[in-house]
């Protein structure tokens, strides 16, 4: 809020010192005039930021601005590589300047401020220090260094792995900002990064595009703009030839525009605001909070058990003291063994605390994010990933997403004869069969009536731009013989109202040369020809629309409807002079020209992505503006409709009541001719009252809302406006509905990963935690020391998240039920193996403690030492193998696939390798000694029976929650 009071102040401001200015002749600086420009960029910006209306009129309008732009508002820009770099030495490029990287150090530095982390740090700088002053340097100083080296071990592995995820969010905002836009350079339209944008300009805008410069209007219709981003005003400003100003980040909420681009970059209203943002990481997924909530919980057993091991630890030195007499005698061996029982203590609060949730759950979102990009998904909020796995309802458009968005006419009915239409069907036999009146009319109509245009490209060739439906309607009025630019030149087109999901329709009106204006309009078939009463007869004649005639035309439009074809009708209406054009366009009296059938194509893989979904237990509805019959003929083509399915339309749904709605939403499985606000109320329903998790897609600006009320709300990439996908949380990269089926396994991946993760993760807690603290009390002493726990700490967090998190999904997941809202996150089946795996472990490493000496045949003074070795041994391998057993939560057949998982093998392989090193050769830092090959073996075998406990533990029937 802060920020849009500046905007408004400094626009305030600049009007101010501009009313000062502006007795002052202009003239731009030499550096402009000599690159070939009459104006410099900062009088430019002055004009647009403070809507300068006079200062506009004293350089002569826009169009005179476009000619000290060296522009054309006609062909645009030249694209000479040497004036082009010119326009960027000038005014500058279209990019904001971004906030530099954080380097790999600031991690490390974050890693560092760990509070546990600190306090070891305290143990071991005291620890050097007494030790080096008992015993001398270097001997004095190993215990103290192996946990300085330990420290750092886990910092530099954790400062790399968030280090890596920071670069990979960075790929994913980069992915997020490409946005292309339609300008005219050289007299030719063409796709453009914004990015490269030039003052200059020529851009072309519609309804739901986002403005990507600041400009000024050239000609337009209807046009709306929400400068809510800007301003926080959420009526939207209308922009015309009077207030003609245009701003960066603003969104078209109506109309369409040329725009001429003044001002770029930094030097807009939006670059300006940008550069006082720094750049805000995503929020927590909410199952990063709810696992924080676990963490803290578990680091608070895990202070209590480290306060209690140390207590009783300190009671057993003294004990000994008071045995041998020595009590009021300390000596600094005495000291270092308190600072040992100190880093043990702490130590267990290290290892209970596990901080490797919040990571696993990062890493895995972070893991699942790159892998969807390629699989034609772009996620923009993380917790989308999550949320998409559990849930259960998927509402889709059709057009577009169920269907392939390529459109043709393939079959019409005018006057009164129904054709079917195809490329290889020349027109002229077409045009034979329908009067040349009519088929001027019809041109006319397709021409004048559109949002589309028909241009040449820049290889110079005919191309057709506009949404598909206009496109096909387009390219069939080309296959009549028609000419775009000669039919847009007979004609000028005064009013627009452009096409609109609530009103279903569009219109314009055009002027003709001599006097008189025409009204034509099109649109959903139903609506269109309730406003018609006269219709064109096969001669050509206009007649009144009689009975027969209209139940003929209704007829038709089902026949068209049931063979899967959208219809539209187009009509037209003379309205002489009497017409006021700031008046809205009339909604009866109109003459119906024709219904047009058009088709298109159900996508590929469609119909088994439904399957996949159904039998994954997630509802799939077809929520459209199309036609009901149409509709439900696609639905029962891909499987979406069902015997006991309900069909409605959105007006019949509108009507009901709360109570009506609660009973029928649950069997809806298509909404035809449903408005944005039908779609919502559906949406807020499925949420509310019968608690589902619903992802819904949209494309256009009216699915704004129902995309914000969703759980997940999925975009459209092609055909999507950038209203639509401001407000998604995934943006669907090809259109398509398979792809939405990928998200939903990834998100299904997500979760059970995490799951996995925390199953293994709690088993190394409980069992660590127990050991330590039962060995404390019962012989004295802690059989892990401090750096040994700060290594197992290592495994079960980076190592361990690292391993589990990044298990790619496979088609298994959609075979079973989703979460959904209510699902525990730590199920009876994680309980179970948790505490069986935990209750083996323990005993293993109770019966090496308390038998351990008579079954190797230890003795000598290293024998304590050599069995904490082994004991320490033994744990780690119980870890790698419960590591394998953790692949799978139920199926007992852990191995399969684990060679395709080259990081699961990767840290695995680290592990065992590091681990055979600390044994066998950093015995000073890590307090080992190494052990005999029959030592060995026994330590993984004892790990290695884990493996089949596991499998046992899992025929064991637990309750699913």
């Amino acid at each position: 809020e802060k920020f849009r009071v500046a905007v408004l102040v400094s626009q305030a401001a600049l009007q101010f010192i501009h009313g000062l200015n502006l007795s002052s002749e202009y003239d731009a600086p030499e550096e402009v005039k000599a690159a070939g420009f009459q104006i410099c960029a900062y009088e430019l910006g002055s004009i647009v930021e403070g809507h300068d209306v006079k200062k506009l009129k004293i350089h002569g309008g826009v169009e005179d601005i476009a000619a000290k732009l060296s522009t054309s508002i006609v062909n645009g820009i030249p694209t000479s590589e040497h004036l082009v770099n010119e326009r960027k030495h000038i005014y500058g490029i279209n990019k904001f300047t971004e906030t530099p990287p954080r380097g790999f150090w600031v991690f490390v530095w974050e890693a560092l401020q760990d509070t546990t982390l600190m306090i070891l740090a305290v143990c071991a700088l005291v620890s050097l220090a007494v030790g080096i002053t008992v015993e001398g340097w270097p001997k004095g100083a190993y215990d103290g260094l192996g946990i300085v080296l330990s420290i750092l071990l886990v910092v530099f592995v954790t400062a790399t792995s968030d280090y890596r995820q920071s670069l990979q969010f960075r790929d994913l905002d980069k992915e997020k900002k490409k946005i292309t836009v339609q300008v005219t350079r050289d007299g030719l339209r063409q796709k453009i990064s914004i990015f490269d944008l030039l003052p200059g300009d020529i851009v072309h805008l519609a309804i739901g595009d986002q403005v990507p410069a600041d400009g000024l209007f050239i000609s337009g219709f209807s046009v709306l703009i929400n400068e809510s981003s800007l301003t926080g005003e959420s009526e939207p400003v209308s922009v015309n030839s009077r207030n003609p100003f245009l701003l960066s980040g603003t969104k078209v909420q109506d109309g369409s525009c040329k725009m001429l681009v003044t001002t770029v970059g930094m030097r807009t209203q939006w670059g300006k605001l940008m550069a006082t943002l720094s750049e805000g990481g995503d929020d927590e997924t909410p199952l990063q909070v709810k696992l924080n909530g676990v963490a803290t919980i578990i680091g608070k057993i895990g202070l209590y058990f480290a306060v209690v091991t140390f207590a009783v630890l300190v009671q057993g030195l003294f004990s000994r003291k008071l045995q041998d007499g020595t009590q009021w005698i300390w000596s600094g061996d005495d000291a270092m063994e308190m600072l040992e029982f100190f880093a043990i203590a702490v130590t267990i609060v290290v290892v209970a605390v596990p901080e490797g949730l919040p990571l696993a759950v990062t890493l895995s979102l972070a893991f699942a994010m790159k892998k969807m990009m390629n699989d034609k998904a772009l996620v923009r909020h993380l917790a989308a990933c999550e949320t998409m796995g559990s849930s259960t309802s998927i509402c889709s458009d059709k057009t577009g997403t169920l269907t392939t968005n390529h459109m043709t006419v393939v079959k019409t009915c005018f006057c009164g004869e129904i054709k079917e239409v195809s490329t290889s069907n020349k027109s002229n036999h077409f045009r034979s069969a329908v009067p040349e009146s009519a088929v001027k009319i019809l041109i006319e109509s397709i021409f004048n009536n559109t949002g589309g245009e028909v241009v040449n490209n820049k290889e110079n060739k005919i191309e057709i731009l506009g949404t598909p439906t206009e496109t096909a309607l387009l390219e069939f009025g080309l296959l009549l013989g028609g000419d775009f630019q000669a039919e847009r030149k007979a004609s000028k087109i005064v009013k627009v109202e452009p096409f609109n999901s609530a009103k279903k329709r569009m219109g314009v009106v055009i002027e003709f040369p001599e006097g008189g204006l025409r009204v034509h309009c099109k649109g959903a078939s139903e609506i269109i020809l309730a406003a018609c009463d006269k219709v064109i007869s096969p001669n050509g004649d206009v007649l009144p629309l009689d009975e027969p005639t209209t139940n003929h035309l209704k007829i038709t439009i089902e026949q068209f409807a049931s063979e899967a074809l959208r219809t539209l009708c187009l009509a037209y209406m003379d309205v002489g002079t009497n017409f006021s054009i700031d008046s809205s366009l009339p909604l009866q009296g109109y003459t119906c020209i024709g219904i047009v059938g058009i088709k298109d194509p159900v996508r590929p893989g469609v119909k088994e992505s439904v399957a996949i979904c159904k039998s994954a237990g997630i509802t799939v509805r077809m929520v459209t503006g199309d036609n009901i019959n149409t509709a439900k003929a696609i639905a029962r083509e891909i499987g979406i409709l069902t015997d006991d399915g309900i069909a409605i339309e959105g007006p019949v749904f509108r009507e009901k009541s709360e109570e009506e709605l609660y009973e029928l939403i649950p069997k809806i499985q298509v909404m035809a001719r449903s408005s944005p606000m039908d779609k919502h109320t559906l949406v807020k329903h499925l949420r509310t009252s019968l608690g589902e998790v619903v992802a819904v897609t949209g494309d256009g600006t009216n699915d704004a809302p129902a995309l914000h009320e969703a759980d997940i709300g999925l975009a459209m990439g092609i055909a999507g406006t950038e209203v639509a996908k401001e407000s998604a949380d995934v943006i669907i990269l090809d259109d398509n509905f398979s792809t939405i089926v990928t998200v939903a396994k990834w998100g299904r991946s997500v979760y059970i990963n995490i799951q996995k993760f925390v199953q293994f993760q709690l088993t190394v807690n409980v069992v660590a935690l127990i050991v330590n603290f039962t060995s404390a009390c019962l012989t004295g002493n802690a059989p892990l020391t401090a750096v040994q726990l700060l290594w197992v700490n290592m495994i079960m967090d980076t190592l361990g998240a690292l391993a589990l998190a990044t298990e790619p999904p496979n088609d298994d997941l959609m075979k079973r039920s989703p979460v959904g809202r209510k699902g525990n996150f730590v199920s009876n089946v994680m309980w179970r193996n948790i505490l069986g795996q935990s209750l083996y472990q323990f005993v293993i490493i109770w019966i090496l403690q308390t038998r351990g000496k008579a079954a190797f045949h230890l003795d000598g003074p290293d024998s304590d030492l050599i069995l904490n070795t082994l004991i320490f041994n033994s744990f780690v391998f119980c870890q790698v193998f419960n590591e394998i057993s953790s692949r799978e939560m139920e199926k007992i057949n852990v191995l399969k696939g684990i060679l395709k998982n080259h990081v699961f093998v990767a840290v695995l392989s680290c592990t065992i390798i590091f681990q055979i090193v600390i044994v066998e050769f950093l015995g000073t830092f890590a307090s080992t000694s190494p052990l005999t090959v029959r030592q060995w073996f026994v330590s993984v075998c004892l790990g290695f029976l884990g493996m089949p406990i596991a499998a046992a533990l899992k025929l064991i029937p637990v309750g699913s929650n």
